[in-house]
């Protein structure tokens, strides 16, 4: 006992103590579990030999057990000793280490207290010499104040002496030389504008039309002239009566299936289809030129016909749109695009076939497009679809370009490519150089000599229309409307109007133009000043 309770003084660890008191129950337990067998194995077999035997083998096992018990209690103190040790050392080398960086930061604080004791010094000679600087700006402002308070004097002397001299208020004074200083601004500005825009015009038009110039020449199309109606040739007027049947009865059953009229008046062997569909009416065309060949001509023989032509003809509508893909090299169209690029193929504008000139307004694009480094697929794409509405406008009510954008829009066109065809006419404004060069592509296309076809009336007006738009500013002695309306010649009384006012006039020509007149293209307004001397000898 006094040996255990020396052990227990010693060790004052958490981990000594609990080994101390778990191992002594740990023996115990096991002791009283071994003896518990015994006593079963002896209760069952009830031999005293067998009880005696073991007992000694119980005190062995006692023994052995207080023996083990004595080693682990011992190992437990030397373990408890050794983290007793282990932490001491550790504790020590925190403190040390904590010590250590106390002492760093005590130095560290020196090293910034001594350098703020070295600003506060520097500022306070600062200030000191601000305050001295203070005072001799003072004695300074007081001085120009004086000599401020002189000049103003001497300036109100001077003024006075002026009005007297000149006999002028310094507002009339005022006035009468800004109005100088404006008009000299003005003509120097005018002289100025003049001679920049002449600059730039030649220094972009050569690019412009070398670009131009050669997308057209490398961009050649052959122009069909269709109108709203179609022409039948007929083998003799005989067959005038065939095609009206009984009663008229084939005559009807023509126009219900095509939706289109039928004309037969006096004209020797000819039949006139009439009709703003132009797909109706080429059905219609193709039924009756099949009827005529064939001779049998009834309503059942016609209805079959004309079901037949139709199939047929949207082969010939996908092929044309195929074709237009693979000429202008563009891919990926949405299949019902492709079918409604084929029907602009029987849409005319202007005398203009549609279908053609959306494949020259896409090649033109990609050709400029080509040669100012740009996109030259989605230039090409853009100007392809750019007229696609005009294969429905028969069909739904609003403007092509309102129709397009739809179209665009349903069959997933790209966000741009919608704006390009938005854009082509001038309704909103372009997002893209491409977008531009669709709209330049379109006004080339329609606008180069023989590609629409404008009555003669209409002509006539547009040329009387911007002669007087010409003739109705000040100073405007005659004008001409010149190459079938695409310049106008304005000659102007040189007493009226100088240079610089010639600038101006044409801008204000052209805007008025632009205001008042729809025309194709562009017109160029040319204004011409001229002075001439005429004296006779005699």
């Amino acid at each position: 006992m006094l040996l255990f309770d020396s052990l227990l003084l010693a060790v004052s660890t958490p981990l000594a103590i609990a080994l101390f008191v778990v191992l002594p129950l740990v023996g115990l337990a096991i002791g009283g579990a071994a003896v518990w067998l015994i006593l079963k194995k002896v209760s069952k077999t009830k031999s005293a030999n067998k009880l005696d035997e073991t007992t000694k083998r119980v005190e062995e096992m006692l023994k052995t057990a207080e023996a083990e018990s004595k080693q682990l209690r011992k190992e437990a103190i030397l373990e408890a000793k050794e983290q007793e040790i282990k932490r001491r050392n550790e504790f020590e080398q925190e403190m040390k280490e904590k010590r250590a960086e106390q002492q760093r930061t005590e130095a560290r604080l020196n090293r910034q207290e001594d350098t703020l004791e070295r600003k506060e010094a520097e500022l306070n000679k600062k200030s000191e010499s601000l305050d001295q600087q203070k005072e001799n700006l003072s004695r300074k402002l007081e001085e120009v104040a004086k000599k401020q308070e002189q000049v103003s004097h001497q300036h109100e002397l001077m003024v006075a002496e002026l009005e007297r001299v000149s006999q002028l208020t310094k507002e009339e004074a005022k006035k009468l030389l800004t109005e100088e200083i404006l008009d000299e601004t003005r003509h120097d500005c005018a002289i100025q504008v003049r001679n920049l825009e002449q600059q730039a015009k030649d220094e972009c038009d050569l690019n412009a039309k070398n670009i131009i110039s050669l997308a057209i020449q490398r961009c050649a199309a052959d122009h069909a002239s269709e109108t709203t109606v179609s022409v039948v040739p007929l083998p003799n007027d005989d067959m005038k009566a065939r095609i009206i049947g009984r009663e008229g009865r084939n005559i009807r059953a023509i126009e219900n299936a095509t939706g289109i009229e039928l004309i037969i008046d006096d004209t020797p062997e000819v039949v006139i289809l009439s009709g703003f569909d132009p797909v109706r009416r080429e059905v219609a065309r193709l039924t009756l030129e099949r009827l005529i060949q064939d001779g049998r001509i009834h309503p059942a023989r016609i209805e079959e016909t004309v079901e037949k032509v139709t199939k047929e003809l949207d082969q010939q509508i996908k092929a044309a749109g195929e074709n237009a893909m693979f000429e202008v090299g563009i891919f990926g169209l949405h299949p019902e695009l492709i079918k409604l690029i084929g029907r602009l193929k029987f849409r005319t504008s202007y005398g203009q076939n549609v279908y053609r000139h959306s494949i020259e307004v896409a090649q033109l694009a990609g050709l400029m497009a080509q040669e100012l480094g740009l996109d030259v697929n989605f230039a090409k794409r853009a100007g392809l679809l750019h007229d696609i509405g005009k294969a429905v406008d028969h069909e739904q009510e609003g403007t092509h370009i309102q129709l397009g954008a739809d179209i665009a829009k349903k069959y997933k066109e790209n966000a741009m490519i919608v704006n390009a065809i938005m854009a082509h006419h001038g309704d909103v404004e372009p997002k893209t150089i491409e977008a531009v060069l669709v709209a330049a592509a379109d006004a080339i296309s329609g606008a180069r000599p023989g590609a629409r076809r404008e009555t003669g009336s209409n002509y006539v007006k547009r040329l009387e229309k911007l002669e007087e738009i010409s003739s109705s500013f000040a100073g405007v002695e005659k004008s001409y409307a010149i190459q079938a309306g695409r310049e106008v010649r304005v000659i102007v009384k040189p007493d009226q109007v100088d240079d610089a006012k010639a600038l101006f006039l044409a801008k204000d020509i052209a805007k008025k133009i632009e205001s008042e007149l729809d025309y194709p293209g562009q017109i160029k307004v040319n204004v011409i000043r001229e002075f001439r001397s005429v004296e006779y000898a005699k």
